[in-house]
């Protein structure tokens, strides 16, 4: 875990070395001032000789300003590298995490994912800033302060030995039952961020079902959780402050017992009495500091953990050696595939799939729910790798192909429609960031989008909040249409995404698609018959098995569940999803 959080030190190694060097040099002459302090008062004030009272105040001014610039060194040193450490761990997670597989983003969940880039990572950054200065500060000190005051007086000296036995169990009582608590708590915080998020997400059907109540006691239940944990490890930690102060005055009492039975006796002068004090105040300050430490430790080891994780995350897929850079045509093959999502539950979402597709034909692909079609359709696009068998397109297997040629050559318009915050024409030039304006233009002819975007006051620059919140379900399926075109791919993939525009549009598209794209293969998931009818040949899916593959005259003929979708669809018999049941991904 270490080893995966250091190398994104990177260029910040410089700074996190010279925080401890100023910080030693700081302690350095923290630790010499007392000892100076002595000597003014043995060999100046009592011996009233003034000459050494101002050699050594001079002395100390000008350690006390050494230390001053040292601290402020050493204090911005460690901000410098803390903070720029902080930046690298989220950059490193962000990038990881774009060359994330679909199968490694299952693994996750979206708010896991922001409270690790956030929450987790502040509190890193914390610790990594406290590690580079005050860790490195507290021990020399303690350290120091110890050397000293047994210089001056080895018995007294033992006073503080004793204490730092007490404190050392003390502490580690307190991290070793920490520790575990805060694991759950940053779980709890997955949790909360979950919970926030998806309120936010579809708050349109929040109010409509007027279902505000029912989220808020969600929220207010997962908030609950967390402060019962947060409590739980803070009921702990609590003990660390009263526990320091106790061991403050026992040494400050038991230091002025012994200290003035041994000046009486002569055998320890008031100015080291003085410095002793001095030094027994640094040390116990020391102690309270690495306390701090460890109960930021606490709290960090989880959330280091957490980013670790996502750090070693591989990739489920990646390139091959000698990629291949070209596609030659939109031909698909699937040679007896079978494709689970995971892998050793023995539950194959597609089995023995064997079929061929010519390149520029049109496929629709038809279902009932949890069938298997965009299953079918991601292993085109090499969003996730077969099980057994092999996917190829254009006569190769896709995984011999660089996967962003691939998939710019398979484009795909999911289920889930997405738009990003910026002008339509951004939006448009996803699929071609070097796109001109005539070229998106033509796109969305072909989507028939441009109809309804000459309707706005700014045509293509008019503004799409966050989500696409501010276009219709139907208008945001043709604008994510004409991305796709723009890719200018050899096959083209529509997985029910045509579902929220009318019949008259729906013809009119793959109208458009069968004159200005023949040669692009086309394969079209669809729920509605109207929608697939017309194909070449249609792919008849039940439970992840082929049921039957031909054109629509002979599907009618001799295929009994498409008979069944035709027919509860044109005579208005109900929904043919119904029959199929089951849930989960298709």
């Amino acid at each position: 875990m270490l080893k995966t959080l250091f190398r994104q030190i990177g260029d910040y190694k410089r700074v996190s070395i010279l925080t401890p060097v100023f910080t030693a040099l700081e302690v350095l002459m923290e630790i010499l001032i007392p000892f100076v302090t002595a000597s003014i008062i043995d060999q100046g004030i009592e011996a009233e000789n003034m000459q050494k009272v101002y050699t050594y105040g001079g002395l100390m001014i000008l350690m006390a300003f050494l230390s001053l610039f040292f601290g402020v060194m050493a204090g911005r040193c460690a901000a410098t590298a803390a903070t720029g450490f902080a930046c690298n761990l989220r950059e490193g997670m962000y990038e990881n995490i774009q060359r994330f597989s679909f199968s490694n983003i299952d693994k996750y969940s979206t708010a896991g994912l922001v409270t690790r880039m956030t929450t987790d990572v502040t509190n890193v950054q914390n610790a990594y800033q406290m590690c580079l200065r005050i860790a490195v500060r507290s021990p020399l000190m303690l350290i120091c302060s110890i050397c000293m005051c047994f210089l001056i007086s080895p018995r007294l000296s033992l006073i503080f030995l004793a204490v730092l036995v007490f404190l050392a169990v003390v502490l580690f009582a307190i991290v070793f039952r920490t520790i575990p608590i805060f694991d759950q708590v940053f779980r709890k915080y997955d949790d909360l961020n979950a919970s926030v998020q998806e309120n936010v997400t579809g708050i349109r059907v929040v109010k409509a079902f007027v279902r505000e109540k029912y989220e808020s006691d969600k929220f207010t239940g997962a908030a609950d959780n967390l402060y019962r944990l947060s409590v739980k490890a803070e009921s702990f930690l609590a003990f660390n402050s009263p526990v320091m102060m106790f061991s403050v005055y026992a040494c400050m009492i038991g230091l002025s017992w012994f200290g003035a039975h041994y000046i009486v006796i002569g055998d320890l002068t008031t100015g080291n009495l003085t410095s002793l004090f001095s030094y027994v105040m640094s040390m116990l300050m020391s102690l309270m500091m690495l306390s701090m430490i460890f109960v930021m430790l606490s709290m960090s080891i989880a959330s280091a953990r957490r980013i670790a994780e996502v750090l070693d995350e591989e990739p489920d897929m990646a390139n091959p050696e000698k990629p291949l850079a070209e596609v030659q045509d939109g031909s698909i093959d699937f040679n007896h595939v079978n494709f689970s999502y995971k892998e050793g539950t023995g539950e194959d979402t597609l089995h023995d799939i064997d079929l061929h597709i010519r390149s520029g034909e049109t496929v629709g692909i038809i279902g009932g729910t949890g069938c298997g079609k965009s299953s079918f359709v991601s292993l085109i696009s090499r969003l996730y790798d077969v099980k057994d068998g092999s996917v190829c397109v254009g006569g190769r297997d896709v995984r011999e192909y660089d996967m962003e040629t691939i998939r710019n050559q398979v484009s795909v318009v999911l289920q889930k429609n997405v738009l990003f915050s910026g002008t339509i024409l951004d939006n448009l030039r996803w699929g071609n960031e070097n796109a001109t304006e005539e070229e998106c233009v033509e796109a969305c002819r072909q989507a028939c989008a441009d109809e309804f975007i000459q309707k706005f006051p700014d045509k293509y620059n008019t503004w799409i909040e966050q989500g696409g919140s501010n276009v219709s379900g139907g208008q945001k399926q043709r604008l994510c249409i004409a991305r796709a075109l723009l890719k200018k791919p050899k096959v083209l993939i529509l997985d029910d995404s045509t579902s929220a525009v009318d019949t008259a549009t729906d013809a009119q598209i793959r109208k458009s698609f069968a004159e200005r794209i023949p040669g692009t293969t086309k394969l079209i998931i669809s729920q509605r018959i109207s929608s697939v009818q017309d194909a070449d040949r249609i792919l008849v899916l039940e439970e992840g098995q082929i049921s039957g593959f031909d054109t629509h005259e002979n599907l009618l003929k001799s295929n009994g569940i498409y008979q069944e979708i035709y027919e509860a669809q044109t005579r208005g018999g109900g929904d043919f999803d119904e029959k199929a049941g089951g849930e989960g991904k298709e």
